[in-house]
Formats: structure tokens, sequence, C-alpha cells
């Protein structure tokens, strides 16, 4: 009994004194969503370096990465957090699916099977997040079971979410029928790809990581 009160007493103690540093920042979404692109961006535009890489190929990331000690700085603020990208979710993997792009059968049975733990993975960290960026395919269905069911997790878990409509530069994009979709959350358009209004995202992270 004293033990579990110690514990309790614990992670009260470390959720008042957290410090920003500290904050853990997760970015979710269905397969090339944008996730890494983002992710990227970030990291060249303040560290200088990539983080991951991306493919037209789905489920490019099938394991969880991680940038410590991320600082954005602007117009005298200064937030830093733990950068963290999560394999895309999806509903179903079928490893045909990635012999279409001219994967062989081995490859793309061992491709499914490692999208299919990553997923998992990146639901197991829900509980680990401090805060979440979710990417939506603004040239997409937002009505996707995927955003529903990620959206749902982080409502339940009481846990801050920006909403991100990415790929604004394509011509189907529609990021009125995103905000439409989900009318009770903040909702930014960017390209990660071309960069296009990134400083407002810049601007909503602000937010997002004081909410925490």
């Amino acid at each position: 009994m004293i033990k579990i009160v110690r514990n309790f007493a614990r992670r009260i103690f470390s959720g008042v004194f957290k410090k920003k540093g500290e904050v853990k920042l997760g970015f979710y979404g269905s397969p090339n969503a944008g996730k890494t692109s983002l992710a990227n961006r970030i990291c060249q535009d303040w560290l200088g370096e990539d983080l991951g890489s991306v493919s037209k190929v789905p489920h490019e990331t099938r394991e969880i990465q991680i940038k410590e000690k991320v600082v954005i700085e602007r117009n005298g603020r200064k937030i830093e957090f733990k950068l963290i990208d999560t394999p895309g979710i999806a509903t179903r993997i079928d490893f045909e699916d990635f012999m279409k792009f001219g994967m062989k059968k081995a490859e793309a049975q061992d491709r499914a099977k490692e999208a299919t733990q990553g997923i998992i993975d990146s639901i197991k960290w829900l509980d680990d997040m401090d805060a979440v960026v979710v990417l939506i395919d603004s040239t997409a269905n937002p009505y996707s079971q995927v955003n529903i069911t990620i959206l749902g997790n982080l409502v339940a878990r009481n846990i801050p979410v920006l909403v991100v409509a990415n790929k604004i530069d394509l011509k189907k994009s529609d990021i009125k029928k995103i905000r439409g979709a989900f009318p009770d959350y903040e909702v930014v358009g960017i390209s990660a790809k071309s960069g296009e209004n990134i400083e407002e995202f810049y601007e909503e992270l602000f937010k997002l990581v004081k909410k925490v």
C-alpha cells in the first residue's frame, strides 16, 4: 500500500513540476498523410537535419522515430519538446498492396508485418503523449475510420490536439471540409512539402504546447 501511494505521489509531483523540455509531442495520422514530411520540415527549420525518410509507398515509417530537445523560437518566445513521429495507422494492411509498388512477395509480406507492428506501437505510445498533432490529407475524405478513431482516443485520454490539414498545395485540397468534419478542433492548413503556411502552424504549435 505504501509503495502504491509513493508511486502515485511521484506521478503527481512529476506532472506539476514538468519542464517544457519534457513535453512529448506526437505526430499521428493515416499512412502518407505527411507526418514524417512535417517532422522533417520542423527538424530542418530548427535543427538543420531530417528525422526520417519519406516515400510514396505506404508505411514508409514503420517504427517510432524520436528527436529530442526540439527548440522553436519566435518573437522572444521559446518552446522545447520531444518530437515523436509515429507509423501511420490503418484499419487494414494487405501485403499484396505493397506488391503494386514493385515489391517481391516476400518483401511485401515482411513490410506488412512491420507495418502492423508499427500500428500497434503507435497506439501503445498514445498513453505517453502530452500533446498530439493529427495530420490529415486535405485531398482525401476526412470522415475516415482512422481519423475518427485517433481523435476519439485522444479525447478519451484528455490529450490536447491540433489538427493539421496537409497538402493544401494540391488542387484537390479542401480544408473547409476538414473544418466541417471536426468543428471542435483547431485546424490549420499547410503544405509540409512546400512549406506553405508553416508560420501559422508554428503559431498554433505554441498554443498547443501551452495547454499541456
